[in-house]
């Protein structure tokens, strides 16, 4: 490499003036090393954090750089998982589902009016602990007019109520086709 290439890379690597890059690589007989120590020991360059210095084209390193990144993530990702992070990730998974219960309200209504509105959290201990009381009042329920649906700080799905229209819509005609045949008698 000729002197004016040296001066010029200095320069590109080190971001200093061409003056000070030809007057340093002179200093240190052209020595790119020495130079680049020295910027660094006067404090007009600042030392790399891994204590290397490449040559070479930097965007290769880059791209060797980006490339080694990807493979720890790789390796990371494909690692088996301990007893102690299943534990975790299942607690994570039980935190979010319990605040998402608390978001989501079911509210109980009669004649499109409010009569109630409880956590999701209350349905589903409610399911859980006294089923066979809390299915049948819900059932009971549809029979005297009463709408469930739900809503909440998220979307709700959709389908979850179009479903309890439904249950309702069906109720309805149970009770209207049931009163058709008390008339007739």
């Amino acid at each position: 490499m000729e002197n004016f290439e040296m001066v010029e890379k200095l320069r590109e690597k080190t971001g200093v003036s061409y003056e000070e890059a030809k007057k340093i690589l002179e200093e240190k007989n052209y020595d790119m090393l020495d130079a680049v120590i020295e910027l660094e020991r006067q404090g007009k360059v600042v030392a790399p954090k891994d204590g290397a210095y490449t040559a070479g084209a930097s965007q290769d390193m880059e791209n060797v750089k980006k490339f080694a990144d990807a493979q720890k993530q790789y390796e990371k990702d494909c690692k088996k998982t301990s007893f102690k992070e299943f534990c975790r990730s299942l607690a994570d998974f039980f935190r979010v589902l319990f605040r998402k219960s608390l978001e989501i309200d079911f509210n109980i209504s009669k004649d499109n009016k409010k009569v109630a509105s409880v956590p999701l959290l209350v349905l589903i201990l409610l399911l859980i602990g006294f089923f066979w009381i809390t299915v049948p009042l819900i059932i009971i329920g549809l029979f005297f007019g009463i709408t469930y649906n739900f809503s909440g700080v998220d979307k709700v799905v959709v389908d979850v109520n179009e479903v309890c229209d439904k249950a309702s819509q069906t109720a309805e005609n149970i009770k209207n086709e049931f009163k058709k045949e008390e008339e007739q008698k």
